[in-house]
């Protein structure tokens, strides 16, 4: 069936089996653009000044979410998101707009071989950062200021620039001037503000200025686009985010120019149309079109041309998004990006978040060609010559294609993801009827499917490193966003044939030189060429990672020098790297065979083994060790403790006293430690008073460090441990057993803890009181030997109870289905004391002290406070809290669920 132009356009190029509009017959050439293989990026200069002021990701909530999880109530934050009429806080392309422009920008001089480089730079990005680029003996040359740095514009926008334009001036116009050429102008846009530049061109110093202009502050509405006019050099456009349109003409108002250079500009009379009445649509740009007073202006579900040449100006609907069903994605869809293509005036692109199209103000309401871009929210699109990005070319057989053609760069700088699409006419035979008529109507053909164009030149699309570029993705943390740990292109240029040409060696197929800055604060160029394939398998890109698992690289660090000397502490993780392959005892094992000189050395003095050992005394170690090390363990649990910590307080109480003056010290001790004065101060914390067994979980930290002044000397208080458990367990098994054995080595201190834990539910299974699904009681042994006799009283209540914590409320399918925290045993079994309160205490006003909180829990509470007595007032104040937490236990389902399976009287606190 043979179609109409118009039908061949609804059938968008990757979407349809056999889209009518692709070119298949007749080849143009090569039009993947690769990185030139065995070149490497030449770094024009690096400075963290360039670092981008970025902030973290916005919320992936909705409004009402984010504010109910942001300590605000419910109700207030359903009523906040009602007023704001907003459906999600987290709008698709949010994710864009903290990089929705090119932030860097090209300016070649004419008659030159000079290229000026803006970008944004300062404390927060709020000046016009330059340099220029200069070809000198066949290569690239930075020139800045005098001192190597870049140049800097004199004043400051006081607010975070977010987008740069340039605009040249003609070659005949730089030809007339004389002295310091203008080769043209810039405009700098903040969120309410635009600044004005020209730019000029120093011939004594061969070095580029900027002269301050004017600007503009808008205190209506934001700023959503500005463009220069190709026409008028000296004119250009800005659109607000109220649709408003202001025309400025730089000559006359820098003639008429009032103090503060303050320009004023023409608003333009326009009675934009909205017919659907909901005003729920987002203004995307504006653009000048063939004609010096007209204007193409998009919004995300509308386009429209403005004629401003009379009074009252003339709307003409030129695209909706309904005109892209029924190959949007979605019923909602939006354009999200907006071009002017072509130097006519009369083509523009759009971007919707399925497809892109490119139209003609001729033709409205009628796409030329509709691509499936497959892009993520895209937000940066522009349109290029082929003959820019084929330059340089030594095949001549595609010259037709080279010179004809169009390329659009679509993509996001934020996700790193950037295609080509291209375009051109028909390849018609020269004299035919055909060829006359494209000379006035182009009918244009998709050249080849999209391609990914690889702005980084640091990646590779095989599909090896795709999928592990995703899985490292996927490695990171919820909270990390890949694009903090990875180095990516902000913004590029790409310089024009007559100045590449001059460094770079003509291609096969043709290339292109570019200028991009990467978010590590570097400004590079790069050479690409035109490739019939896009994956080229280097071994240099195979091999380099694709996610440098760094600091973030998107912040930015001011002008301020750092005035502090910068030192860097190296810290030796071999023993905790052994620790974690379980081969720990071998590590130990090569130290100690390192070790040169006498072992046998009295490290301590007679003070410290006193001090160490009334501690240990008063923590239940005895001297000689008379005591059962299980029933010592048990005796101090008085607080809720997992099974694993009970196992290593027994494993501290079995260490002998020589391994424990290795665990504990005072800092008096450390003075002839080998610590220098370089080496990181250490920090440990104070043992306790109070009778607990290691790791003493409740103390405080130590007041002072491994460092002192001779002002200032440290106390006698013993820290500690200095040395992890793991390491003290595995040098007491080397002072038991026998170093030089192969078999030694094998020694894991993870397979004695487990050991360990099994005892202790064993013991823990007789003396608790427990639910019958924690333990099965047939593995239970008797322990008889190994307690004490209070234990083995039958008649006398179980001392301890066993609870596993749960998330939330136990399922109906049974205790050990998924609310746990943890998933081994010895981690979610807890184990605690009962506390029993005595029958004959009589709560009298003469003796009322802290025991009074005793009847508020089913564990007995220790205060680490001085003695303290409670008045009347107190006692009041106690029994009004106590009855409304007796009420809260009673509605409490986890607490009346943990008494049942306990066998515990819920009520027999009150």
């Amino acid at each position: 069936m043979e179609l109409s132009e118009e039908w061949k356009s609804y059938f968008p190029i990757g979407k349809s089996l056999d889209p009518p509009l692709l070119l298949s017959s007749v080849s143009p050439g090569p039009l993947f653009f690769i990185p030139k293989p065995r070149t490497f990026p030449k770094t024009l200069f690096s400075s963290p000044s360039l670092f981008p002021p970025l902030l973290p990701p916005p919320s992936r909530l909705s409004f009402s979410r984010f504010l109910s999880t942001s300590s605000v109530p419910y109700s207030t934050s359903s009523s906040i998101a009602s007023r704001f009429g907003l459906e999600s806080f987290y709008d698709d392309s949010a994710s864009s707009s903290f990089l929705l422009h090119n932030r860097l920008h090209l300016l070649h001089c004419p008659d030159q071989n000079i290229v000026v480089v803006f970008f944004t730079t300062g404390a927060n990005h709020d000046r016009i950062g330059f340099f220029a680029v200069l070809v000198q003996d066949n290569d690239f040359k930075f020139l800045g200021d005098r001192d190597g740095d870049i140049l800097i514009s004199d004043n400051h926008c006081n607010h975070k620039i977010l987008r740069i334009l340039v605009n040249p001036v003609d070659d005949d116009d730089f030809e007339e001037n004389s002295g310091d050429s203008v080769v043209g102008y810039l405009m700098a846009c903040t969120l309410y503000s635009v600044h004005w530049y020209s730019v000029k061109f120093v011939k004594s110093s061969k070095s580029p200025a900027l002269d301050y202009l004017g600007c503009k502050l808008f205190k209506s509405s934001s700023i959503v686009s500005a463009c220069f006019s190709p026409h008028l050099p000296q004119e250009s456009m800005v659109l607000l985010q109220n649709g408003a349109l202001f025309l400025f003409d730089l000559e006359s108002d820098i003639n008429c120019q009032i103090p503060n250079a303050y320009f004023k500009g023409s608003k333009l009379r326009v009675l934009w149309d909205d017919s659907s009445g909901s005003e729920n649509y987002k203004w995307l740009g504006v653009e000048f079109s063939w004609h010096p007073r007209i204007l193409i202006v998009a919004r995300s579900d509308a386009v429209f041309l403005v004629d401003n040449r009379l009074d009252q100006c003339n709307l003409i609907c030129l695209a909706k998004v309904e005109m892209l069903s029924p190959y949007t994605v979605g019923e909602e869809d939006q354009f999200l990006a907006f071009s002017r293509a072509g130097a006519d005036g009369f083509q523009f692109v759009l971007a919707s978040r399925s497809l892109l199209v490119l139209c003609d103000v001729r033709k409205p309401m009628m796409p030329l060609l509709r691509w499936a871009h497959n892009l993520d929210n895209p937000c940066y699109i522009h349109v290029f010559r082929l003959s820019e990005l084929r330059s340089q070319s030594r095949d001549d057989r595609n010259q037709w294609a080279t010179e004809s053609g169009f390329c659009i760069i679509l993509g996001s700088f934020w996700n790193c993801e950037f295609r080509l699409f291209c375009y051109g006419p028909s390849p018609a035979s020269e004299g035919s009827t055909a060829s006359e008529i494209t000379k006035f109507c182009k009918p244009f053909l998709a050249w080849d499917f999209p391609s990914d164009l690889l702005l980084s030149s640091r990646e590779c699309h095989c599909g090896s490193c795709l999928v592990r570029e995703e899985f490292s993705k996927g490695a990171l943390p919820e909270w990390v966003d890949w694009q903090q740990k990875k180095d990516i292109v902000l913004g590029f240029g790409i310089l024009n044939r007559d100045i590449s040409e001059l460094v770079c060696e003509s291609d096969e197929f043709g290339g292109f030189t570019l200028i991009r800055l990467m978010s590590s604060g570097k400004i590079e160029t790069q050479r690409y060429c035109a490739s019939w394939d896009l994956v080229q398998k280097l071994d240099v890109g195979h091999r380099e990672p694709l996610l440098n698992f760094e600091d973030s690289l998107l912040y930015s660090l001011g002008d301020d020098e750092y005035k502090f000397p910068k030192k860097f502490k190296y810290l030796n993780l071999d023993y905790l790297r052994g620790y974690l392959n379980g081969n720990l005892a071998e590590v130990l094992d090569s130290k100690m065979k390192s070790c040169k000189g006498p072992l046998e050395k009295e490290s301590f003095g007679l003070d410290f083994h006193e001090i160490l050992c009334e501690k240990l005394k008063v923590c239940g170690f005895g001297r000689f060790r008379s005591s059962p090390p299980l029933a010592i363990v048990f005796n101090d649990i008085n607080s809720p403790t997992s099974i694993c910590e009970v196992a290593s307080r027994q494993m501290w109480a079995t260490l002998p006293l020589e391994l424990l003056q290795l665990a504990f010290s005072g800092y008096s001790e450390l003075f002839d430690a080998p610590f220098d004065d370089n080496t990181m101060p250490l920090k440990f914390s104070v043992v306790p008073d109070l009778p607990q067994l290691p790791p003493f979980l409740l103390r405080k930290p130590s007041g002072c460090s491994t460092k002192w002044s001779h002002k200032v000397w440290p106390d006698d208080s013993l820290v500690g441990p200095v040395l992890p458990l793991p390491v003290l367990l595995t040098l007491h098994e080397f002072r038991n057993g026998c170093p030089d054995s192969e078999n030694m080595c094998e020694y894991s201190s993870e397979v004695e803890l487990g050991l360990r834990c099994n005892e202790v539910m064993q013991v823990a299974a007789e003396m608790a009181v427990s639910d019958s699904s924690l333990f099965n009681n047939d593995e239970a042994i008797s322990l008889a030997d190994d307690r004490d006799e209070m234990w083995l009283d039958s008649q006398r209540p179980k001392p301890f109870f066993l609870y596993h914590p749960v998330g939330g409320e136990p399922s109906s399918t049974g205790q050990l289905q998924g609310n746990y925290m943890y998933k081994d045993e010895k981690f979610i079994t807890m184990i605690t004391k009962v506390h029993e309160k005595e029958a004959d205490s009589i709560v009298t006003m003469a003796n009322v002290g802290l025991e009074l909180f005793d009847d508020l829990s089913l564990i007995e509470l220790k205060f680490d406070v001085p003695a303290m007595n409670f008045m009347s007032q107190e006692l009041e104040a106690y029994k009004t809290l106590k009855r409304q937490f007796s009420k809260w236990q009673e509605y409490f389902n986890p607490y009346q669920e943990l008494c049942k399976q306990n066998n515990f009287n819920s009520q027999r606190r009150e």
